[in-house]
């Protein structure tokens, strides 16, 4: 070994024939996103150490480790391919995590023949892990003895100047826990990379031994890191502080969208119904009609010898024609004001400009390939990194890649989309892409079902949004029924029905027609009040996040804002709305809303919703920590400006405030104390009402007493249900269960109701509870007399109201308190008050 002027020569580890990385017969370690290095097909049976250095990382199976040397190169040593499914039998440790090794000592000794017939490969790998900070050279010539030169590692100007001989370029770093549902997925990396490019300084993150630049998605993505995992942000630059903040409060900031899409469906249940394939539902709906096979793109075998230059001239003018379709995809999704569609084709822009990507597709070319299958290869090196994680929704992530993947090759081929489908057809697929399902949306396909893809996918949440049947997992069988066969989705309860009868058929179409003339009816009438047949009025308001959103709830008869979110003012920016912006937003919404009331909650953010110029620790617990009302008692400034710009709207008479996450008595008269002392100030003799959110336990158990000093009372079912059933309602395994129909919540409603009762407030319910048909007469029952739904549920929730007795309500409901489940719940209320 020499280590002269910060170079290092690493010497072979192991005996025996050379292979570059591109050769290892596995996708991972091949496509160099464990880091840059060499292999070895080994012929001894001992690993020895390349150099000098500290043992830093030791598998449990001790089948590979990671050695730093003295100049700060970080080498893992690898023995084999899956070589950790031995679970550590045929691999005797001779060093322990931490000792200190000399060039040459042995580490491991293992069991060739035994690993050679058990497991994929005996090829080794020998990887930089740390590779941003040096440059590799190969020194090996076919094969190596132990002992012999194999690498040598160079430290890099660049980082040199950085962190040794630049004064002026300063690192930080810190450590943050991912909060993200699911991990750092495609979504919350592109946040991060978008993040990481409003600043000079280099910004990557480090997770375990492995390092991502955060303007490489892929890079991110190849990480592999879930939620929970805790990872360290690094900086280097002049702006490297501010750029750390920003990085800290995006790594654990909510993604619009991302805790309202449904759990994580159970595993598929085998078949046991002749003639039905049972899958998952992703999006509700009961259709009938032919089923149509979609393929995907197959390229013929590539000759190679290409014209570089000419086939990288026809890679870019593809991309740019896929950026362009996509930001039209874009500027439709900001029209319709479709914040999910928006964010998922964001995350395609930004992928699709991922350097790691582009490098490898263009690495390729240079190399002879042809630009069609340059692309492909890169995309399903990508896809394969993403696979090996072992983790759902990395896998899902791998359709997003294969949606360019399809894309940019149709953009190459000169092929636009081509599949001509028959009327009413209902389309299957091994796994659809989010472009796919915007085509076929387009061309009126009526439902939708895939071999393989999961109830959070991308698809999954386009196809909710648009209203279209779609059940996923249902397996390869799907992918063997007749091109043409007529067959019955009924997605709710994720069934393909492959041979229904004509009977069946009928029953579907009057099903549908029947739903269809009723969701008429309910729309023509949904402008009329809401009352029982025994004549008790129930307030139909409904909960948005913006003027628009407003509008479009008075156009669908809205009694009211029950609940206007007022974050949407505050994320997504680098400063805080001033107050006279607030004052705009506020009063467009009353503007939307003609002479009907409007309540808007205080600003609920911390916790999991960051603000990038409101940097706060990172919580262990972050919905047990400082959000909503304890966020604005430690940043008293942020909610006066807000109460400021609430009390400047007209007429301040339809504007109720709402304080949300209170959950003692005190906290309520310290906000209304400073709600009277503004309205002092600015010599207004209307005072607007003041209520809480009844959405921890604590509060629900103390509603008469706030209620003595409250004007209304809002149920948010939501959070109240996770903290009182201590299941997080964003946790896969768990989510299905965060039931707001379980008798504890329903004796928790009762207890609010009646104590509100007892100083003449009313009482609403603004969570996803409201919007549920199934609970309108257990609430009504229970004294609620304002439920804020989705605008477009407002008619059906309108109907069902007028078909309720509010005293047969109050009595039954009653002894739903003393049921012992949130499902047996559910079947009383459908049998004493049926869905038709």
């Amino acid at each position: 070994m020499s280590n002269n002027n910060n170079a290092l020569t690493l010497s072979a580890p192991l005996s025996g024939p050379v292979l570059s990385l591109g050769n290892v017969p596995d996708e991972v370690f091949a496509s160099h996103a464990m880091g840059d290095g060499i292999a070895i097909d080994p012929l001894n049976d001992r690993l020895h150490a390349p150099c000098d250095g500290v043992i830093i990382h030791v598998a449990r199976t001790g089948h590979a480790l990671t050695i730093r040397a003295e100049n700060g190169a970080e080498i893992l040593m690898h023995v084999g391919i899956d070589t950790v499914e031995l679970n550590g039998e045929g691999f005797a440790l001779l060093v322990e995590n931490g000792a200190r090794v000399k060039l040459g000592q042995a580490l491991v000794q293992f069991d060739l023949d035994r690993i050679a017939r058990q497991c994929k490969s005996l090829v080794s790998l020998i990887i930089l892990t740390n590779g941003e900070r040096f440059e590799l050279r190969a020194l090996a010539g076919q094969t190596v003895e132990v002992g012999q030169p194999l690498l040598q590692i160079t430290a890099r100007s660049t980082s040199a100047l950085e962190t040794a001989v630049d004064n002026c370029a300063l690192e930080a770093s810190a450590s943050v826990r991912i909060t993200h549902r699911g991990g750092l997925h495609a979504r919350p990396a592109a946040l991060i990379r978008k993040t990481a490019q409003g600043f000079s300084s280099t910004a990557h993150l480090r997770f375990g031994e492995k390092y991502a630049a955060c303007d490489s998605l892929i890079g991110l993505l190849g990480l592999g890191i879930g939620e929970g995992d805790e990872v360290q942000v690094i900086c280097r630059g002049k702006d490297a502080e501010a750029a750390v903040q920003a990085l800290v409060a995006a790594l654990s900031a909510s993604i619009k969208g991302e805790h309202h899409a449904p759990a994580v469906a159970a595993p598929r249940r085998a078949n046991t119904e002749a003639g039905v394939l049972q899958g998952v539902c992703a999006a509700p709906g009961l259709v009938c009609g032919p089923l149509f096979r979609l393929a995907g793109i197959e390229l013929p075998h590539d000759s190679g010898n290409h014209i570089a230059s000419e086939q990288l001239r026809r890679l870019d003018t593809a991309l740019e024609q896929v950026r362009g379709e996509i930001r039209s995809t874009l500027d439709h999704a900001r029209q319709r004001k479709s914040i999910e569609e928006e964010d998922i084709f964001a995350a395609h822009l930004a992928l699709l400009e991922d350097p790691a990507l582009l490098e490898a597709a263009t690495a390729a070319i240079e190399q002879g390939s042809a630009a069609t299958h340059a692309w492909r290869d890169a995309i399903q090196a990508q896809c394969a990194v993403l696979l090996a994680l072992g983790k759902p929704l990395f896998a899902e992530r791998a359709n997003d890649l294969r949606d360019l993947q399809q894309r940019v090759l149709r953009a190459l081929l000169g092929e636009a989309w081509h599949f001509e489908l028959p009327a009413g057809a209902i389309v299957s697929a091994h796994e659809l892409t989010p472009s796919d399902l915007l085509q076929l949306t387009a061309q009126n396909a009526v439902g939708i079902c895939m071999a393989e893809g999961g109830a959070t996918s991308h698809v999954a949440i386009l196809a909710r949004g648009k209203g279209l049947p779609c059940v996923v997992a249902l397996g390869s069988e799907v992918l063997d029924v007749p091109q043409g066969q007529r067959v019955v989705l009924d997605a709710a309860n994720g069934r393909l029905e492959l041979a229904p009868s004509e009977a069946r058929h009928a029953e579907v179409h009057q099903i549908r027609d029947a739903q269809k003339r009723r969701r008429q009816q309910q729309q023509a009438q949904a402008r009329e009040p809401a009352c029982t047949t025994d004549g008790v009025r129930i307030e139909i308001a409904a909960n948005v996040a913006s003027s628009a959103e407003a509008q479009v709830a008075f156009d669908n008869g809205a009694d009211g804002v029950g609940l206007l979110r007022t974050e949407f003012l505050f994320v997504d920016r680098r400063t805080a709305p001033d107050e006279q912006e607030q004052r705009q937003a506020y009063q467009a919404v009353l503007d939307a809303m003609g002479d009907k009331s409007v309540i808007i909650r205080t600003i609920d953010v911390g916790g999991d919703k960051q603000l990038d110029y409101l940097p706060l620790p990172v919580e262990a617990n972050p919905v047990l920590g400082l959000r909503g009302i304890r966020m604005a008692q430690a940043r008293p400034e942020l909610l006066d400006q807000q109460l400021r710009a609430l009390l400047q709207v007209n007429p301040l008479g339809r504007c109720r405030i709402l304080l949300p996450m209170v959950s003692e008595v005190d906290e309520l008269l310290q906000i209304r104390q400073r709600l009277d002392e503004l309205c002092t100030t600015l010599e207004l003799t209307t005072r607007p009402e003041l209520g809480v959110m009844i959405e921890v336990p604590a509060a629900a158990l103390m509603a008469e007493q706030l209620a003595e000093h409250a004007d209304f009372l809002s149920i948010g079912t939501n959070d109240l249900s996770q903290y009182t059933l201590a299941m997080d309602r964003d946790h896969a395994g768990l989510a299905a269960r965060v039931d707001a129909l379980h008798p504890a919540l329903l004796r928790l409603i009762a207890q609010t109701c009646a104590g509100a009762a007892r100083h003449g407030r009313w009482v609403g319910v603004c969570g996803a509870l409201a919007s549920d048909p199934l609970a309108t007469p257990v609430l009504v029952g229970l004294g609620v007399s304002e439920l804020s739904v989705s605008p477009l549920q407002i008619g059906e929730i309108k109907d069902r109201v007028r078909h309720l007795d509010a005293a047969q309500c109050r009595q039954l409901s009653q002894g739903l308190l003393d049921l012992s489940s949130a499902r047996a719940v559910r079947q009383a209320c459908q049998h004493h008050w049926p869905l038709s």
